[in-house]
């Protein structure tokens, strides 16, 4: 496991390291960018949003469904009600934070702008 665990950070820039050579051809690393911006943005955000929301209702369950009379109960589903909403206020910050750096980047909308290269003579 640990030989993984070192092997895993080479495996995973392997490709950008590749393109270091060359660096006037950099669309793979735009490309990968890109991807890994997609993802968090389409897949990633989504589905930690539906899973704090499902711990809110599972609060709110807990605190007025099972804690009607249950002090105990009804602390934990508050607890979790305010995880819940911790988690949305974190997820939004990234979801935010992502936005501004692909579009000041150049990542957003359907082509990536060109890095300016200096000309050769």
């Amino acid at each position: 496991m640990k030989i993984f665990a070192r092997l895993l950070p080479v495996a995973l820039f392997a490709p950008m390291l590749a393109l270091a050579a060359n660096p006037g051809n950099l669309s793979g690393v735009n490309t990968f960018i890109l991807n890994v911006m997609n993802f968090i943005n389409t897949v990633l955000v989504p589905a930690i949003f539906g899973l704090a929301f499902l711990v809110f209702l599972w609060g709110m369950f807990k605190t007025f469904i099972l804690g009607g009379g249950d002090e105990e109960k009804q602390t934990e589903g508050k607890q979790l009600m305010v995880y819940a909403i911790a988690g949305f206020v974190i997820m939004i910050s990234v979801w935010g934070i992502v936005n501004v750096l692909s579009s000041s980047l150049g990542f957003s909308g359907d082509s990536l702008q060109q890095i300016p290269n200096v000309p050769k003579r």
